[in-house]
């Protein structure tokens, strides 16, 4: 019981959590996870965070994207004692974090909403500029390949990849996962035409499944391109696959022309918002 005159015991509000969709162009950070003495996409938004409410807390990421990778559709989420609405924190986080990257959405959550866990499938694109003019705008964001690749003949090789499979030979090495079995929904290549000052220039490979080894994109666009490019013949896809061996495969892709496109979440974790009521 608290004393006469004793100012009256103050509960402190019970901890939040607070899920965001974020994008960003990865070219001036080291990835997405935090390292010491380098600038990660992690630590900004860790950063930003403590500027907004002077918290220090961990934001987890569903995806761990590489040095140089981009995404549009990253999930995370930290924990809070701050009594702002999700709405309120994306606002204040866009207006602390850096041009490049963006709070696209920002949802509370339950107490125990893991990012990894909740994210069910997850959809990457690859952009490759081909054309015989080079991409000043769009430097950052592709793959200059100098030279017309063949896109009929990149698609042929890549229905081998489709289904579940063991990708050992689309891993870097050495890795420490005890499984390489992942299982790719869809595995399309085409030629851009939209609407825009690059359609015909790029070739885009978009792959969709529910998990990806350590460079497993990259390595499957740097293989494809080989294809493409006409010195290998698509049918070395599938037997580069059944070898289980990094050698197999051809070169990891850099990494400016990857970018995240869409994660697919668990509807349990991130429920869909509340219809709003008629009048």
């Amino acid at each position: 019981m608290t004393a006469a005159g004793d100012p009256a015991e103050v509960t402190p509000p019970p901890p939040r959590r607070i899920g965001l969709r974020l994008a960003y162009e990865g070219t001036r950070y080291s990835g997405w996870q935090v390292q010491p003495g380098r600038t990660t996409v992690q630590g900004v938004v860790a950063e930003a965070v403590r500027a907004v409410s002077g918290e220090g807390v961990l934001v987890r990421g569903s995806s761990r994207t590489d040095a140089g990778v981009h995404a549009l559709d990253q999930i995370a989420a930290f924990t809070t004692q701050r009594d702002l609405a999700a709405d309120v924190w994306m606002r204040a986080l866009n207006a602390k974090l850096p041009a490049d990257v963006t709070v696209v959405a920002a949802r509370e959550l339950a107490a125990d909403f893991d990012p990894v866990a909740a994210a069910v499938a997850k959809r990457y694109r690859y952009r490759i500029h081909d054309a015989a003019w080079r991409p000043v705008l769009a430097r950052h964001l592709v793959w200059r390949w100098r030279g017309r690749l063949d896109v009929a003949a990149m698609a042929a090789a890549a229905a081998a990849l489709v289904g579940e499979h063991d990708f050992t030979s689309f891993e870097t090495t050495p890795s420490t996962r005890l499984s390489k079995v992942r299982t790719i929904h869809a595995l399309s290549v085409c030629r851009h035409t939209g609407p825009d000052d690059v359609a015909g220039a790029e070739v885009w490979i978009e792959v969709e499944g529910n998990g990806f080894l350590h460079n497993m994109v990259r390595i499957i666009a740097g293989t494809l391109v080989m294809v493409g490019a006409g010195r290998r013949t698509p049918d070395w896809t599938a037997a580069a696959l059944a070898a289980r061996s990094r050698a197999a495969a051809g070169p990891t892709a850099p990494p400016q022309g990857l970018v995240l496109v869409a994660t697919q979440l668990d509807p349990l974790a991130w429920p869909a918002p509340p219809t709003p009521s008629a009048p």
